[in-house]
């Protein structure tokens, strides 16, 4: 990242707006309008669909493309600031939480650079785009004292893709240990998942002349640079190790995030994985066909990719007893005996209430590093297309140099974290 000095340059445009953001008037304090003011970073997709959120205003926007920062503008009433650069949004004093929706390549910068400025974050998934990055946002955060959110919301809410249940009975029924133990949870189609499989990359893309409107080289940012193509930026930038990782990059944290969160393993994260897949291409994602990640005591996270695995698989399966989609258990009145034992404890799931009290909200930056570790563990292990051992507690790749440079990444320079 450039230096603190840098960092602190003339801002232009400050002075349209004059909403006291709640971090200059002090932690706890609330504003009689009870309502904070969010800057968005990136609108070409999820940034612009997260324009209304409950209990804010938005009061700045940014983005390389200057078609995108058009439309998103476009969607709000009041006259707000507009920016190019992230840093000049992050700097605003007008912000009290920073959205961040850009390619993962950008989630770890930008978080660290927005929990120095002091102000709270909400980021999409994944949460970063290597494990390293996770541990840097975790450390500013943990430094700063932000209240951080992650954009994946299934472990506290909504039915839970095809298993026709919230989390929160799987949670019960694991506790209870009705189910015994270990257990194997197994993510494919068949339980109602789908991975956009095909969310890949093209192999030899020809260059393409780069459209007026795009700053390609801020987009690129701290990624190796690569001639402009049309299909490495934007929607299709998910198919290019450099910013994502196909679908288990884009998807896999809404899917393995509550895993972590009903196994109970928060605090740490599994010890091996093992892929089949075809070799992949250095610069363009594949497909693969399973993914199997076990826990130091013997539990299990199965990923099987498009039409793999066999539809009769348990999505949960234990020594006593079996859980299929549509939230269907084999134990004989498996009900009435879960009725017995205490509901899953309560969770922090309003982040502006969280913001106002700062209280941690249910996925911080704590336990999202963990499952954004998993995913990456994954998008490591396809790579170097080979096994791979973890140490959860030092978090890095056992005697294996290779795999452990995809940790902490070079950036291309003048970015760092």
């Amino acid at each position: 990242m450039t230096t603190r000095r840098q960092f602190l340059r003339t801002v232009g445009g400050l002075s349209l707006l004059t909403i006291v953001p709640r971090n200059v008037l002090g932690k706890g304090f609330i504003a009689p309008s009870d309502q904070l003011t969010k800057g968005i970073i990136g609108v070409g997709g999820m940034g612009r669909g997260h324009v209304p959120y409950d209990k804010t205003r938005v009061v700045a926007m940014c983005d390389v493309d200057k078609k995108h920062l058009a439309q998103g503008a476009a969607l709000v009433k009041d006259k707000i600031n507009l920016y190019h650069d992230f840093r000049d949004l992050i700097l605003d004093k007008n912000v009290d939480i920073v959205h961040i929706a850009t390619p993962p390549h950008w989630h770890g910068i930008m978080a660290v650079e927005a929990a120095k400025s002091g102000k709270d974050i909400f980021c999409e998934k994944p949460m970063t785009r290597t494990i390293g990055e996770g541990k840097r946002v975790k450390e500013a955060v943990a430094q700063h004292g932000n209240i951080f959110r992650l954009n994946t919301w299934f472990r506290f809410k909504d039915p839970f893709y095809g298993l026709g249940t919230p989390v929160k009975p799987l949670k019960k029924l694991i506790d209870s240990g009705l189910l015994g133990w270990p257990l194997k949870v197994t993510i494919s189609k068949h339980t109602g998942f789908d991975w956009k499989f095909f969310w890949v990359g093209k192999e030899h893309l020809a260059p393409q002349p780069i459209p007026e409107e795009l700053d390609y080289d801020l987009w690129l940012g701290p990624a190796p640079y690569k001639p402009y193509n049309a299909h490495r930026v934007h929607q299709t930038f998910r198919g290019y190790w450099d910013y994502d990782g196909g679908g288990l990059g884009d998807m896999g944290q809404h899917y393995i995030d509550p895993v972590q969160y009903m196994l109970g393993k928060d605090h740490t994260a599994p010890v091996k994985v093992e892929v089949d897949a075809p070799q992949q291409h250095p610069d363009a994602v594949g497909t693969w066909r399973s993914i199997t990640y076990t826990y130091d005591d013997g539990c299990q996270i199965i990923l099987w990719g498009g039409d793999y695995g066999k539809p009769d698989t348990p999505y949960i399966a234990g020594p006593k007893g079996n859980v299929y989609k549509n939230f269907v258990c084999d134990i004989p009145d498996w009900q009435k005996k879960l009725a017995e034992y205490p509901e899953p404890a309560a969770q922090n799931t309003d982040f502006i209430e969280c913001v106002h009290n700062r209280q941690k909200f249910a996925l911080n930056e704590i336990n999202g590093h963990r499952s954004a570790t998993i995913v990456n563990m994954g998008v490591v292990a396809l790579q170097l297309n080979r096994t791979l051992q973890y140490d959860p507690i030092s978090e890095r790749f056992i005697n294996d140099d290779e795999a452990n440079r995809f940790i902490d990444q070079p950036m291309r320079a003048p970015w760092t974290i």
